[in-house]
């Protein structure tokens, strides 16, 4: 479950701007806003170290924590954006919302793969990553942390689909159902030479045709001195 006992206090501000934003990062604070569920839209300052602890965690932004406000409302909260420094890539801003726990959210969880697949340790061949998360939809206290697909059994030309992985408790898959999570192909070394042979052409055929074309054009100019004695 996403859903943590984690409290994040906050303050209410009144002010707002690039002043007051560069006032609230040097005392060691951030701007946010909070909005969502019906209240009202609140500007607030929050801490960024307790803020990158949740966009830090395993469970990341899909965590649900309490937002507290000084004297004011504790309600369950999700991050649903936020803004980096470029360069020392430090927190600037964050937009919170507040969830209602009885109603369905959509959320994008990651997917992982486990086992080396037949088709790469057997055959040979390359496993890909398509997909490296899908979106679902689902009560707020069952968001999965995140999903693991067994590959162990893929072989060349064999994928796993969306469709296919596992959906607990609410949760109800959004993302295309036939959106690949991983494949297997054949390596490109291995294909070139059987497609010749799909063609019915032997290796190095083609190459050889240039040097056919080389040796005409040759007896050709040698033809016209020959042609010039003879007049």
């Amino acid at each position: 479950m996403a859903r943590r006992d984690i409290t994040i206090v906050a303050e209410a501000r009144e002010l707002r701007g690039k002043n007051e934003a560069r006032r609230l990062r040097v005392s060691g604070a951030m701007p946010g806003v909070l909005y969502g569920a019906g209240g009202a839209s609140v500007a607030v300052a929050v801490s960024p170290k307790e803020v990158g602890k949740i966009l830090h965690s395993k469970t990341g932004h899909n965590t649900i924590f309490n937002l507290a406000l000084t004297g004011g409302e504790t309600t369950p909260v999700m991050i649903v954006a936020w803004q980096n420094e470029p360069i020392k890539d430090t927190l600037l801003h964050v937009d919170m919302k507040r969830i209602d726990l009885t109603l369905r959210i959509r959320v994008k969880v990651p997917v992982h793969t486990k086992g080396e697949p037949h088709g790469v340790k057997i055959q040979g061949g390359l496993q890909e990553a398509i997909t490296r998360e899908i979106e679902i939809e689902c009560l707020p206290d069952e968001i999965p942390e995140e999903f693991v697909v067994d590959v162990s059994a893929l072989e060349i030309g064999q994928a796993v689909r969306a469709s296919e992985i596992v959906l607990t408790g609410s949760a109800k898959l959004i993302s295309n159902a036939d959106s690949v999570i991983s494949h297997v192909i054949m390596l490109k070394a291995e294909a070139e030479p059987a497609a010749a042979a799909v063609e019915g052409a032997a290796p190095g055929a083609a190459a050889a045709e240039p040097e056919v074309i080389k040796k005409g054009k040759k007896e050709e100019e040698g033809a016209a001195p020959e042609e010039k004695k003879k007049k």
